[in-house]
């Protein structure tokens, strides 16, 4: 394997659909590994370090969402797309919320997947090329070089998403963002998914930088418009 290649493992226990997913990443020039099941993915995680989980929610013991939860305490860079048979708004946003940088639901065709893929790798590239002035504003400070974000000089840790979600906030202080323009933004023009991604992302990052989450001090939403990061 060429050491440029992107590494992606591919977690779905249905083995024809695994294989199917495998092929057209390998034919897109992909590295892939393979796994059936939660603990596996979670020790090929740590030892294979892949840029990219394809994370299938169904698996016999530890679910997708588990091992999605337990990976972005341990590899919070770790892009993670998810995987479910059901359309239901629930899965989506129960994905989302525990930090999972996309969804899609099966069947899907695979250009799509690989776009979604192309579009995550992008913007983490982007976060990493973008300037290395850090970003501050009060107590909270973003380390644009080490994609580090610190709130009282202690370290919060933030999803490849999320971290982009939040710069362009802390880019744009006291300005009115659409829900558009943040979408477009931070998701590209030609994303397949929908709004509620943004706003589930809205609602994780205020947990996580918010005193009262319920009462933004930082990210305030501006009502049939979008958010605006808060200058007072």
């Amino acid at each position: 394997m060429s050491e440029d290649k992107v590494k992606i493992l591919v977690v779905e226990d249905e083995a024809s659909i695994r294989k199917f997913i495998a092929i057209n990443l390998e034919r897109s020039g992909f590295e892939v590994l393979e796994t059936d099941n939660g603990e596996a993915a979670l020790e090929m995680a740590s030892s294979c370090k892949p840029s990219v989980m394809v994370l299938d929610v169904m698996l016999p013991g530890i679910d997708g969402f588990e091992v999605c939860s337990k990976l972005r305490v341990t590899i919070p860079g770790l892009i993670i797309i998810m995987l479910t048979a059901r359309a239901q708004d629930i899965d989506k946003i129960t994905g989302l919320e525990l930090g999972a940088d996309d969804y899609m639901v099966k069947p899907f065709n695979p250009r799509e997947l690989i776009a979604r893929i192309h579009a995550n790798l992008r913007r983490a590239e982007a976060m990493k090329t973008s300037g290395n002035t850090p970003l501050s504003y009060k107590n909270l400070i973003m380390d644009i070089n080490s994609q580090k974000f610190f709130k009282d000089n202690l370290e919060i840790e933030l999803t490849p998403t999320e971290f982009s979600v939040l710069k362009l906030f802390m880019s744009n202080v006291g300005r009115a963002l659409s829900r558009n323009e943040l979408f477009n933004s931070v998701w590209g023009k030609n994303y397949f998914g929908d709004l509620k991604t943004l706003d589930v992302y809205i609602r994780r990052i205020r947990e996580k930088i918010e005193e009262n989450p319920s009462k933004p001090q930082y990210i305030e939403t501006v009502w049939g418009f979008g958010y605006r990061w808060c200058d007072k």
